[in-house]
């Protein structure tokens, strides 16, 4: 993933940090030593690493269950506004989303419990009272499990009690409309938490929490995307990346200048061009906003050599479409190379294709329920 940065692997699980979480620690540490000084501004920046700690920790707990039901994780990423593991596949059984899904609220619950026993056995009983960031430290990392425990809770998604929800629904309904719902309500709660953020009420006067704004713009986005996901694996359940690659295209030799791939630029409707060697093995392939970007620096002399980028991942004709998908959105590309055994391009699997192919299996399908 783009901006973010790798940590190192646990157990077989690759862990990433977003660079955007830096931002949010240096930014809560200037407020912190802006209203107290340094002491408070420390005592700030540690308690959010603790406090992403105990995220991290509740997304292995999603991780390790997801292994139980014979689901790999390869990567777990955090956010400023929380973590994402990310399994290979949802499981088809409802009772083990449930499980997946409750494993990682389940964590928070063992480190408030163990941090209340702890407290209780050093003769300081927290009573509900007393629970917020405004004790010790101890205090405040058992408070913020039993939020993220709570928030994790509310049956919408994002949320882990979206994803319960999800597959309570998915016991009497189809998958895919049963995300649905799920997403609409996680929308509808974003659309209140934004109203809340926008117009929330002090005891004074109309007092915006723009954090609040945040979370609910993450929110709606992010039950947006679980809904578009599932509704493209349902669509494209069983289908290789052949169903939707490219196989009328032109290439461009190695030796080809600028002019002569702008001149196919403005001849075909490609806006991915291949350079590949007189065998037609790949050797590269770039863009159209690339190939202008170099046409500005070089002019039409320069060769496409410059330009074309050889780092990038091919797929097989024959790999799953979703792991085609996959590989797309890792690379931060809109287009992968499909070649042979032989290393021969033989295809394209583009993001403007796939959006084609979505469409058009889609009509198709709402055309068979109609009927």
């Amino acid at each position: 993933m783009r901006w973010a940065i790798r940590l190192g692997r646990i157990a077989g699980i690759e862990v990433r940090i977003h660079v955007t979480f830096f931002l949010l620690l240096a930014y809560l540490g200037l407020a912190g030593w802006h209203a107290a000084g340094m002491g408070e501004a420390l005592h700030v920046v540690l308690l959010v690493c603790i406090v992403f700690l105990c995220v991290l920790l509740h997304e292995f707990g999603h991780a390790f269950a997801a292994r139980r039901c014979g689901i790999r994780t390869p990567d777990i990423t955090l956010f400023p506004f929380g973590g994402v593991a990310r399994i290979e596949r949802m499981p088809e059984n409802p009772r083990q989303e449930i499980f997946i899904a409750l494993a990682g609220p389940s964590v928070n619950v063992a480190i408030a419990t163990v941090l209340w026993v702890v407290l209780a056995i050093s003769g300081r009983v927290v009573r509900p009272e007393q629970m917020g960031l405004a004790g010790s430290l101890a205090i405040e990392v058992m408070s913020v499990n039993v939020m993220l425990l709570i928030f994790n809770l509310i049956p919408a998604f994002p949320m882990d009690g979206g994803r319960v929800l999800r597959a309570l629904l998915a016991m009497r309904l189809d998958h895919s409309r049963a995300t649905r719902i799920a997403a609409h309500i996680g929308q509808a709660l974003a659309v209140a938490l934004g109203f809340v953020g926008l117009f929330g009420i002090s005891t004074q006067e109309i007092a915006p929490n723009p954090m609040l704004i945040v979370v609910a713009f993450f929110v709606f986005m992010a039950a947006a995307n679980e809904a578009g996901a599932v509704q493209m694996q349902s669509v494209t359940r069983g289908l290789s990346v052949a169903s939707a690659m490219v196989t009328e295209f032109k290439a461009l030799p190695r030796n080809a200048s600028l002019g002569e791939a702008a001149d196919m630029l403005l001849h075909t409707s490609q806006h991915e061009f291949p350079v590949i060697d007189p065998d037609g093995t790949l050797r590269g392939i770039f863009t159209r906003n690339e190939l202008v970007a170099a046409l500005r620096e070089n002019g039409p002399e320069g060769t496409v050599l410059g330009v074309m980028r050889e780092d990038f991942p091919t797929v097989h004709p024959r790999t799953p479409f979703d792991e085609g998908f996959r590989l797309m959105q890792e690379a931060g590309t809109t287009v992968l190379p499909v070649t042979d055994e032989e290393g021969r391009l033989v295809g394209l699997f583009t993001m403007e294709n796939i959006g084609e192919m979505l469409m058009v299996r889609s009509a198709i399908a709402q055309s068979r329920r109609g009927r």
